[in-house]
């Protein structure tokens, strides 16, 4: 075997990388990972964490109201955009250096520059000279994508730059109709930013079950949010009112900031993959087999960069999986079929499994069961919040394929939820569990009743 200055070489310091690296590392075997940006990835530097923070401290607003109706007299409560900043980058940072420790104790070696490979074997770290790696592995993620040619563009900014806002808007236009867009929406409009989304499409979150997407909409604009659908930027125009977001549908909307939500695309940029001949897909990911190997022997690739299911525990399962099957001799493929996730959405979701019009795609016949009702925490402020509750089941198996909550602790309650679902729980399993009252997630476990959409009859 070949003499190498390293047994893996990791591009890309987030959640999947390091996770790999540190196992491989674990083995025995020399490891190194590139990261030119900070340690940690989208999720702990812009993603995940801040984002979360940022939901929390959003909340508060309307936790404020609901307090008073349980008879609580709350003052005129005050936000402080400035000290929440450095409370948020204070967290960040610590996590941050547990990234790095956290490698650094499993014995890999960690390199700060961008890295790119000019062969299967072979790493150029900027300013840093190159090394060889017997393996190497692209984790680099994703980014903001934002359209190249729209007059105006260069006034608006990203996800990236939402978290480092030197200061808190009075008006706030975003675009895009995904689970950032949302999140964001919810986040600005609880610091009490005018708030407005604008969608090309008929509804938000696509992929999501329709029922879901119709009620977060609702839920949504019960808060206050304007959503605006069928409708896309054509320009923006900076002037001395603010930005002038000319709409191609023909609405005008000033704001002070322009956030583009339209997706995230792989990070691929100037990785060498063209001179290795690393396979891409037709959106621009590194193309993968089960086992997170590329078309070229010895380079492999997890996470987002690969454009499979773009979560963070995704890809750490992944690059748990490369290392099992590269260092520890335990072939391992990640299962990527019923992966709950989550938005942080205002109310939020927790969604596992099939939606309704995809299960009738694959399965034929399907039985719904759905139940919208007002939380218990709400029923003394006199608003409009409904929670939504819809399990999807295959009529002829009577397995359970999808589960949706939107409402409080949707997401807590989803991560038990999907453990029954991921081991083919049906129907009447799930129906012998004893309701826990009094919650939210009880309703899981109550409905009985076959849900008949209205006009239409008999089930489908």
């Amino acid at each position: 075997m070949a003499d190498y200055d390293y047994d893996l070489f990791v591009i890309g310091a987030g959640s999947g990388g390091v996770r790999a690296a540190r196992l491989a590392a674990m083995s025995g075997a020399k490891v190194a990972v590139a990261e030119e940006h900070r340690v940690g990835g989208t999720c702990v530097i812009r993603g995940c964490v801040p984002k979360k923070f940022m939901v929390y401290a959003s909340e508060f607003a309307h936790h404020f109201e609901t307090a008073k109706g349980f008879g609580w007299t709350v003052g005129e409560p005050t936000f402080d955009w400035p000290v929440f900043l450095a409370e948020k980058d204070k967290e960040i940072a610590r996590l941050s250096g547990v990234y790095v420790r956290n490698l650094q104790n499993a014995g890999a070696e960690l390199i700060h520059g961008k890295a790119k490979m000019t062969d299967p074997h072979t790493v150029e770290v900027e300013g840093k000279g190159s090394v060889t790696a017997g393996k190497i592995l692209i984790a680099t993620g994703g980014q903001p994508w934002a359209p190249k040619d729209l007059p105006g563009g260069e006034h608006a900014i990203s996800s990236n730059e939402a978290f480092q806002l030197p200061e808190l808007p009075r008006r706030i236009v975003i675009a895009g109709g995904g689970y950032i867009a949302v999140e964001f929406a919810g986040i600005f409009n609880g610091l009490g930013v005018e708030t407005t989304l604008v969608h090309r499409g008929p509804n938000v979150l696509r992929g999501f079950d329709d029922d879901v997407r119709a009620h977060l909409t609702e839920e949504m604009e019960q808060r206050g949010i304007k959503v605006l659908l069928g409708a896309q930027h054509g320009s923006i125009e900076k002037t001395a009112e603010g930005l002038v977001s000319h709409c191609i549908d023909g609405h005008d909307l000033v704001s002070d900031v322009v956030l583009f939500a339209l997706g995230r695309e792989p990070y691929t940029e100037g990785l060498g993959l063209e001179a290795c001949g690393v396979a891409l897909t037709e959106t621009g990911a590194v193309k993968v087999d089960a086992f997170s190997r590329t078309n070229v022997e010895h380079i492999w690739a997890v996470g987002d960069v690969t454009d499979r299911i773009n979560l963070t525990p995704v890809a750490i399962r992944e690059g748990q999986a490369f290392a099992e099957t590269e260092f520890y001799g335990r072939p391992t493929s990640f299962d990527h079929e019923m992966v709950a996730s989550a938005v942080f959405s205002q109310p939020p979701i927790g969604s596992v499994g099939l939606s309704e019009a995809d299960a009738r795609h694959k399965l034929g016949k399907v039985d719904i069961y759905l139940s919208r009702f007002r939380p218990m925490k709400y029923a003394f402020t006199g608003g409009h919040e409904r929670a939504l509750i819809k399990l999807v089941v295959d009529a002829a198996s009577e397995r359970i394929v999808g589960c949706h909550v939107v409402g409080p602790d949707g997401p807590e309650i989803i991560q038990m939820a999907a453990i029954a679902i991921k081991m083919g729980v049906t129907k009447p399993q799930w129906d012998s569990t004893c309701a826990v009252h009094p919650t939210l997630a009880e309703e899981l476990v109550t409905m009985r009743e076959k849900y008949v959409p209205p006009g239409l009859g008999q089930a489908a």
